[in-house]
């Protein structure tokens, strides 16, 4: 950790909070106003809990910056609720908690790879590939006659996950997956 003045905090980093816990500075505001004491205003987001508070400092006072380790890890397996993920340099493994992936587990299979970030040896959070490619197990077969115009059907993905496709897309198909929106966006190649 190294500690700056709140002046030096730039908005995207993650501070340690007087509690302890980590913050990212979502917004920040330096007022001066005339020939008065400078206020800094700090929109911060709890990283473990995800609420936001709005902290005013004085841009002199201190605070500790938090240094994140990125790692790319590979997802092995799912053991009770937790999942296990191996790191890709130096083979540790690590379980992450299903209160911590939740939902985005439905967008990696077996061995695939993701980012898990740390901070002093414990994982905080998992960041996913821009795009995965998943298999569709179920859906509605194609329609004669119909065309890709603003027609879509549901289908379900070899991971669980629910999304709309284009009638052309059939069972056994790989398709392309936005994983901050969760749409289809092509078959993949």
């Amino acid at each position: 950790m190294g500690s700056l003045e709140f002046s030096q905090v730039r908005k995207g980093q993650v501070i340690v909070g007087e509690d302890g816990q980590l913050y990212t500075v979502v917004e920040r505001d330096l007022n001066t106003p005339g020939n008065w004491r400078a206020i800094l205003q700090l929109k911060l987001k709890n990283l473990k809990t995800g609420s936001i508070t709005i902290n005013r400092v004085r841009p002199q006072d201190k605070t500790d910056l938090a240094y994140l380790d990125r790692r790319e890890m590979q997802y092995l397996y799912k053991e009770g609720d937790d999942f296990v993920f191996m790191d890709s340099e130096n083979f540790d493994q690590f379980t992450l908690a299903n209160e911590m992936v939740g939902e985005l587990m439905l967008y990696l299979k077996e061995n695939d790879k993701a980012h898990v970030v740390m901070y002093e040896g414990k994982a905080l959070s998992l960041d996913l590939p821009a795009t995965v490619e998943l298999k569709v197990t179920e859906t509605e077969p194609a329609l004669k006659g119909a065309t890709a115009a603003a027609q879509f059907k549901p289908a379900t993905l070899e991971t669980g996950l629910k999304i709309t496709v284009p009638p052309f897309v059939g069972i056994g198909e790989m398709v392309s997956i936005d994983t901050r929106t969760g749409e289809y966006l092509s078959r993949a190649k």
